[in-house]
């Protein structure tokens, strides 16, 4: 049975022979391997072109930002797994990894589209009446504006801050950035109170502002949490802690029964 489109059968990312390995037109070994830094070899395996220095600072920037904040729930569910089962450290990483949806990790990609949606909504038009409707259709729907907002950094994400700045710095405000201030501006308005920029506002309209292709965003997150979870399993191998939460949140629930 054939499902989906089957013409177009071709890959531009990587091929090789019995001497040599080419990824994106460059030999592996010769030209990448000992050459090029992790960041930008990420950026061309995406985009298929090597990022200019600036747009590799501001990857490299937004990867050091999300990679690690504690002990969230994609740590909490990687430790938990790897001490339910040690032999599968991969299972462990690919636990937390689950849990990048539209809430924690993942929101990154819901806010860019959302962005995105607006700048293309707002083009040739009044940007901060574009933004209001956007987010009172949002509250509408019940729903929560993407990248404001955070429960422990309430007068606003130190990572945003940075990243916003950073991208000043380089030169690499566009569309996104400014969207994303003109939504700030207009929330009191639109909701009634003012809402911080937390760091999955500022890495979508930083990452799409350099040029980054929003299908993949949410791979920016997928990466940078990967390091973190590692750190947090090697630490786990030497100093667990998966039991004892998972003891914690034994304690904490209570039980009531649905007779």
């Amino acid at each position: 049975m054939r499902i989906g489109k089957q013409d177009n059968a071709i890959t531009s990312i990587c091929t090789s022979d019995a001497t040599s390995i080419t990824v994106r037109g460059l030999d592996l070994c010769d030209e990448v391997i000992g050459k090029l830094d992790f960041t930008s070899y990420f950026w061309l395996l995406v985009t298929g072109t090597m990022p200019e220095p600036r747009q590799k600072a501001l990857a490299d920037a937004v990867l050091c930002a999300i990679a690690e904040h504690g002990l969230v729930p994609s740590v909490v569910a990687t430790r938990m797994t790897y001490a339910a089962a040690p032999e599968a450290f991969h299972g462990a990483v690919a636990a937390g990894l689950l849990g990048c949806g539209s809430v924690v990790l993942g929101s990154a990609e819901v806010a860019g589209k959302f962005y995105a949606q607006v700048v293309a909504d707002a083009e040739g038009g009044d940007a901060a009446a574009t933004a209001k409707a956007a987010i009172l259709a949002l509250r509408a729907e019940k729903k929560a504006i993407p990248g404001f907002g955070h429960p422990q950094h309430s007068g606003g994400d130190p990572r945003a801050h940075r990243l916003l700045a950073l991208a000043k710095e380089h030169g690499m405000e566009g569309r996104h950035i400014a969207m994303l201030r003109t939504i700030e501006s207009v929330l009191p308005d639109a909701i009634g109170r003012s809402l911080p920029i937390n760091v999955n506002g500022a890495i979508p309209a930083v990452m799409l502002d350099a040029g980054f292709p929003l299908a993949a965003l949410k791979g920016i997150s997928l990466l940078a949490r990967t390091a973190s979870l590692i750190a947090h399993l090697q630490e786990e191998t030497e100093r667990p802690i998966g039991f004892i939460m998972s003891g914690a949140a034994a304690e904490r629930i209570g039980f009531e029964s649905g007779e």
